[in-house]
């Protein structure tokens, strides 16, 4: 569905992304972990076209989209949680879902897509009026899936979704985005540094290192391998 082929990104002269490979396939959980400062959110802003790469080519559904505008790459059914989730405060819960589905404009699918995201956390339909600064912190990170979900993404680009939050928020989201990949069969791409709970919901993970793919294989193994466990996993 989503392939990277050797993408360098840049801020400025500062290279951030060397050569970065990535393949996400269809109905897949992929993970990318790695230290602040890897470049993992970088990755992410180079497929949405807010930091365009330099160099390389990043293919969607077989069309490439290096180079396009990040309304034009959201259109195409890539969708992002950002980092720190950046919902409208002053909006209301209701606003910030409307915003969500701004490209839409199939009025009776927009209020099914609602009723669903109102299912999945029934906090916010409990607090549809209220404004979205006022919101707890695990709140306001289910306002911003619940916001992305509303694009009917085709890829869902995670940020860091479980940063801030308490344990039981943090398995809480994890159970929802595992949910989400399994009865919507939607994509995730999972930028993460909680790599327990993210190796165990994903099928596949690559690890960066100062911008570059040191290494990639499945969860499980990622989970067995000695240097990931003392990296990553406190092991």
């Amino acid at each position: 569905m989503l392939k990277l082929e050797k993408i360098n990104t840049f801020y400025g002269p500062i290279q951030a992304l060397f050569d970065v490979s990535i393949e996400v396939n269809q109905g897949e959980i992929i993970t990318l972990l790695g230290a602040n400062g890897a470049g993992k959110t970088t990755t992410l802003m180079s497929i949405c076209g807010v930091v365009p790469p330099l160099s390389g080519k990043i293919i969607f559904e077989g069309k490439e989209i290096t180079g396009l505008s990040t309304d034009k790459i959201v259109s195409m059914g890539i969708v992002q949680v950002p980092e720190g989730r950046l919902i409208f405060p002053r909006l209301t819960v209701l606003e910030n879902l409307e915003m969500g589905a701004y490209l839409r404009r199939d009025k009776k699918g927009i209020k099914k897509d609602l009723e669903y995201v109102f299912n999945i956390f029934p906090i916010l339909a409990e607090r549809k009026n209220q404004k979205g600064g006022t919101l707890s912190g695990g709140e306001q990170q289910m306002l911003a899936i619940a916001r992305a979900l509303m694009a009917r993404p085709k890829l869902l680009l995670m940020d860091e979704p479980s940063l801030g939050l308490a344990p039981l928020i943090i398995q809480q989201i994890f159970d929802i985005i595992k949910m989400i990949n399994k009865e919507n069969k939607t994509t995730i791409f999972l930028v993460e540094q909680n790599a327990h709970q993210a190796l165990k919901i994903a099928h596949r993970g690559y690890v960066m290192e100062n911008g570059r793919i040191v290494m990639q294989d499945s969860t499980e193994n990622l989970l067995n391998n000695e240097d990931i466990k003392k990296a990553y996993l406190g092991l």
